[in-house]
């Protein structure tokens, strides 16, 4: 029996279906572009944009032209008729133009006005100058005149753009989510590797805080901790802790029983009716683990209408078992059941395949095949270095040695085979740092770059936990102390696509940039959150999450050596229409975030 089914009298019945029956019809009747319920896209547009969509109480949903001043009706003449009054906005007939999106009442002043910046809005295409009012958490007012309110703060030569939206990252506590939130993220989210158990990890987070918004995925791996290796999470250390510490532990990657299989099934499955955003598989970790139970992990996944985030199990350039196989499971797991699968990481697992594996993705993604993918901007991996991946005798099919890796508890670069051995029988939690390209070579920076250049591929910033070993209780420290390590990624990665691929090589336009770090994986989890409809833009009735940047000198300022360092020119960002950043400067006391969860709690 399947714990997470409840009967139609559970007060929790809202949840997913068994597998063992019919999934719910609002599982078989979900649209690939469903709106959280009540909640459509309102925009303010351009010349030449797509029109955004008007909210209405029913679902049905009209366009908004705000050229020509007409609702432009696609279902229900009544949309050209009546005032519509949803969620505290009022749109009226006859005056559709950018001074009609406002409050409710037209004489309500703003909590907060954000005056003349350079708005930039990834869904309608809006780039222009704009006064954007802010009340009750939300945006009310995107306009060229000036809304009334007593907090009016002056942003000209900055850029207003929606709050980035991180699907990668490990560094979930307080202080990794603060240095997140100095790059520009107003919501980073543990989805790769996941949780466990997922409510007690989510109330643990609300009770203590958060800077910006937070949310994880059910871990695939730490179900087969338990099942396998009978891994007890009795709380005493966080999950992503206890991820990596076992990561080298060999009882939980081997192949399951089929009854172990269904034991797993379980446990994922009650995670996902407790609110998790999908199904979070470190594949490449257990590499000889079944490929019958990723696929039923899939099955599972589409049946309850949520995502899986795949690590995939092969990083190699050497056949057998290379990237491209590697990156071809997840693309068949995603054509034969229908589930949505997300590729994780694709500039680091690619491995020098990602012309091919590009070709491969877009052309699945042109037939209907329900597979999205993220990277980041740098040329150097981090994980722990139990990974199997990392044992000495792979190096060479990844295409580097020993000196390529550094260790970060001690900083030492690893000398030797010999010493990968040892530290890896040591710590085999320990966190590493390796170099898989390198990026002064221009050669091999433009393999990094086509990784990023992938349609619709999102930033993600696989931020790593922060390292001190002199001053190892890091969870809620500020500012954070000195000879704390991490991959730099975790501070500077929006910081540095900014820098270096919109700026210096300019392979990505400012918009494009954008859209890839806010619509685009806000995009990825509307089907499993409705909440997600409602971030990643700069529109009437979206969530305040915003990022406020001087685009001429936004920069990453983390290094190798200098790991944790924060980055500068985001000179502010709201979450939920509460500063957490302000003219440049973190604000410790401020913890606004709140959890992302799934549409089944």
């Amino acid at each position: 029996m399947r714990s997470a089914v409840r009967s139609a009298a559970s007060p929790r019945a809202q949840g997913p279906a068994r597998r063992s029956g019919g999934p719910p019809a609002s599982l078989t009747s979900r649209s690939h572009d469903a709106a959280a319920p009540g909640f459509g896209r309102v925009g303010i547009l351009p010349d030449g944009a797509s029109p955004g969509r008007i909210p209405s109480s029913d679902g049905a949903r009209g366009r908004l032209s705000v050229r020509t001043g007409r609702a432009a009706v696609s279902r229900g003449s009544l949309w050209a008729l009546l005032p519509l009054t949803i969620e505290g906005f009022t749109v009226r007939r006859g005056q559709l133009d950018e001074r009609t999106l406002a409050p409710g009442t037209p004489t309500r002043p703003c909590d907060l006005v954000l005056r003349g910046g350079r708005v930039l809005d990834p869904e309608t295409g809006l780039d222009a100058v704009r006064h954007v009012g802010i009340a009750d958490g939300r945006i009310t007012v995107v306009s060229d005149e000036l809304p009334e309110s007593d907090v009016v703060l002056d942003v000209t030569g900055q850029v207003v753009a929606p709050g980035f939206i991180d699907l990668h990252s490990h560094a979930q506590s307080v202080t990794g989510l603060r240095l997140q939130a100095l790059d520009g993220v107003t919501t980073a989210l543990e989805l790769e590797a996941g949780v466990a158990p997922f409510t007690r990890t989510r109330e643990t987070a609300t009770e203590e805080g958060r800077p910006i918004n937070f949310g994880y995925s059910a871990s695939w791996a730490l179900a087969r901790m338990q099942m396998l290796a009978h891994v007890r999470l009795d709380g005493a250390e966080d999950p992503i802790t206890t991820t990596v510490r076992l990561m080298g532990d060999s009882r939980w990657r081997r192949p399951a029983t089929p009854a172990e299989v269904e034991a797993i099934l379980d446990l994922l499955e009650e995670e996902v009716a407790a609110g998790a955003l999908g199904i979070g598989v470190l594949l490449g970790y257990a590499p000889e683990s079944g490929r019958s139970e990723y696929v039923r992990i899939a099955a599972l996944a589409e049946h309850l209408g949520v995502p899986t985030f795949t690590h995939s199990r092969f990083i190699s350039r050497r056949e057998p078992h290379t990237s491209l196989e590697g990156a071809a499971e997840v693309l068949a797991a995603a054509a034969g059941t229908g589930a949505h699968m997300h590729l994780c990481h694709l500039n680091s697992t690619s491995n020098w395949m990602i012309d091919q594996i590009a070709q491969m993705v877009a052309t699945a993604q042109r037939l209907g095949v329900r597979l999205t993918t993220e990277a980041y901007p740098y040329g150097s991996a981090a994980t722990g270095i139990g990974a199997a991946f990392l044992d000495p005798d792979k190096l060479d099919r990844i295409g580097i040695t020993p000196t390529d890796i550094v260790f970060l508890p001690t900083g030492e670069r690893v000398a030797d085979a010999d010493r990968l051995l040892e530290l890896r029988e040591q710590d085999p939690g320990g966190l590493v740092v390796y170099d898989w390209l390198n990026e002064a070579d221009e050669r091999q920076r433009a393999v990094l770059e086509r990784s990023l250049l992938l349609t619709d591929t999102a930033i993600a910033s696989d931020a790593t936990p922060l390292v001190n070993a002199a001053d190892p209780n890091l969870h809620d420290r500020w500012p954070v102390p000195p000879h704390t390590v991490t991959h730099p990624r975790t501070a500077g990665c929006y910081g540095k696509l900014l820098r270096w691929a919109v700026r210096e090589t300019r392979i990505l336009s400012l918009a494009e940039a954008v859209r890839r770090c806010t619509i685009v994986p806000a995009q990825v989890l509307e089907q499993v959150a409705p909440s997600m409809a409602c971030k990643g833009r700069v529109q009437v009735g979206a969530d305040a999450d915003l990022a406020i940047f001087d685009p001429a000198t936004v920069s990453d300022r983390s290094t190798y050596h200098d790991s944790a360092r924060p980055s500068a020119g985001f000179r502010h960002v709201l979450v939920g229409g509460t500063f957490v950043v302000r003219d440049g400067q973190l604000l410790p006391d401020r913890r606004p975030g709140r959890c992302v969860h799934s549409k089944f709690i």
